[in-house]
C-alpha cells in the first residue's frame, strides 16, 4: 500500500516508518503538522522544524501544515493535510507510532475511516522497554529534546538514548512510574540516524532550557553529514 506517515521526527515515527517500510509498505510521504502551542495535545512539537533534513535523509517527499494548536483545530488541520497527501500522492493509509495514547489513536483513526484511509500503528501497545532496545540494537541515534519528570533534570537535555541512558530510564520508571519511552509526555526525542537514513543528522548549536522541573533544546543549527 502506498502510506503517508504522520513524521515528528522523533524515536517513535521514525520506528514507525520503518516497521511499515519492513512490512512490505510503500512510503510515500511525511506528514508534519507543526504546533503554534508548546502544549499540543496531540502532536509532538520540539524540533520539528528539522524533520525537513530527516526527509533529505530519508529521500522521501515531506508535507508540512501549521496548526494553532487547540484540539479541534488540530484535527481539521490534520484532516486537510492527509487530503493534500491523498490527492498529491495517492496514499491509500496512514502510520502513526502511537504507542498508549488512546486519545491520539482514536482521533487520527476516526478522521482516516472519514477519508477511506487505512490507520497502520504497528507499535500500539508495545512494551516500552523493548522499543527502547530495538533502537539500541538497529543502531538508532536519538537525542532528547524535551523533559517533564521527576528524574529527568537539565542533564537530560541533549543526551543521547544510549545504553546508561535506557537502563535509567528503566529505573526511573520503577522508583517513580514515568513511562520509560516517554508515552506520558516525560521526554521528547530527535532522531540523527536510522537505519533508513542515508546521511546523519549532526547538531552544531543547541541550548539547553530547564525550569521548574521541566525543560527543552532548542537547536539553532544542524546540518547533514
Amino acid at each position: 500500500m502506498k502510506l503517508g506517515v504522520l513524521f515528528s521526527g522523533g524515536k517513535d515515527s521514525c520506528l514507525a516508518l520503518h516497521r511499515a517500510v519492513a512490512a512490505g509498505h510503500e512510503v510515500v510521504c511525511l506528514l508534519t503538522l507543526l504546533p503554534e502551542r508548546d502544549d499540543s495535545w496531540m502532536f509532538h512539537t520540539p524540533a520539528l522544524e528539522w524533520t525537513a533534513l530527516q526527509a533529505e535523509a530519508l529521500d522521501i517527499a515531506q508535507l508540512t501544515s501549521v496548526t494553532p494548536g487547540e484540539p479541534e483545530e488540530e484535527l481539521a488541520d490534520m484532516e486537510a493535510l492527509l487530503v493534500r497527501a491523498q490527492r498529491k500522492y495517492g496514499i491509500t493509509g496512514v502510520v502513526t507510532g502511537a504507542l498508549a495514547s488512546v486519545y491520539q489513536a482514536t482521533r487520527v483513526q476516526r478522521t482516516c475511516a472519514d477519508l477511506g484511509l487505512w490507520c497502520f500503528n504497528p507499535l500500539w501497545q508495545q512494551p516500552q522497554l523493548e522499543l527502547l532496545e530495538v533502537l539500541l540494537t538497529d543502531g538508532y541515534k536519538v537525542v532528547v529534546t524535551a523533559t517533564a519528570a521527576a528524574g529527568l533534570g537539565a542533564g537530560w537535555l541533549g543526551r543521547t538514548l544510549d545504553r546508561a541512558a535506557v537502563d535509567e530510564l528503566q529505573g526511573l520508571s520503577e522508583r517513580h512510574g514515568i513511562n520509560p519511552a516517554g508515552e506520558g509526555g516525560e521526554l521528547e526525542t530527535l532522531v540523527l540516524y536510522a537505519p533508513r537514513f542515508h546521511k546523519q543528522l549532526r547538531l552544531v548549536e543547541a541550548i539547553p532550557k530547564f525550569h521548574a522541573g521541566a525543560g527543552r533544546l532548542h537547536i539553532t543549527k544542524a546540518v547533514l553529514a
